[in-house]
């Protein structure tokens, strides 16, 4: 039995549905940045602006539901890199897409900020899957002389997200956010 507090599951339809707004909200505010109206992801989803605000209340609990997704990926992500099999690759690529990750995410948290929603915190299982990672990451990177012995996993986690608030301040010139983050990450080889 069911009990009053547990919410309904949802029919299949309304789960392909919700999917479907998630991944338009994803590419409507990736393309026109978080201020995009709600109406321009119910035309990208095909559904109709009912449907958007059936699944999402608020313009901010999609924002919410976009920047949790997007979250849990990353945590996904951070596992496969774990998992890959040249550990100096495997740890910087991690941190570039780390970088990468967190200008979209801090965009969305400034919006929902700026409309005086509570940021969500990371849930902690997504925070424990992208820390156990990164400590897998940073140990074998250490374990192939890869990157200093005096860096631990507090430190690195300080380091990347002022190098993230680094590579949003600059934009869109690639060029110069990587030649920002190969200063950050040369900090982080052995002397």
């Amino acid at each position: 039995m069911r009990r009053m507090t547990e919410p309904r599951p949802l029919r299949a339809d309304a789960r392909r549905n919700r999917a479907r707004v998630l991944a338009a909200a994803e590419t409507v505010f990736a393309a026109r940045g978080t201020g995009a109206p709600t109406e321009e992801v119910a035309r990208e989803a095909g559904v109709g602006i009912g449907t958007v605000f059936r699944h999402f209340p608020t313009k901010e609990a999609l924002l919410e539901a976009v920047l949790a997704d997007r979250m849990r990926r990353f945590a996904e992500e951070a596992q496969s890199f774990a998992a890959a099999a040249d550990p100096e690759s495997a740890f910087f690529g991690f941190l570039a897409r780390w970088a990468e990750v967190s200008a979209a995410k801090n965009a969305y948290a400034d919006a929902l900020a700026a409309a005086g929603a509570e940021v969500p915190r990371l849930a902690a299982e997504v925070g424990a899957k992208v820390r156990d990672a990164l400590g897998a990451l940073l140990s074998r990177a250490q374990q192939a002389g890869a990157v200093r012995e005096d860096v631990g996993v507090a430190e690195l986690i300080a380091l990347m997200v002022g190098a993230s608030r680094a590579a949003e301040h600059v934009g869109d010139d690639a060029g110069l956010r990587a030649r920002t983050l190969g200063i950050v990450f040369d900090g982080l080889r052995p002397r």
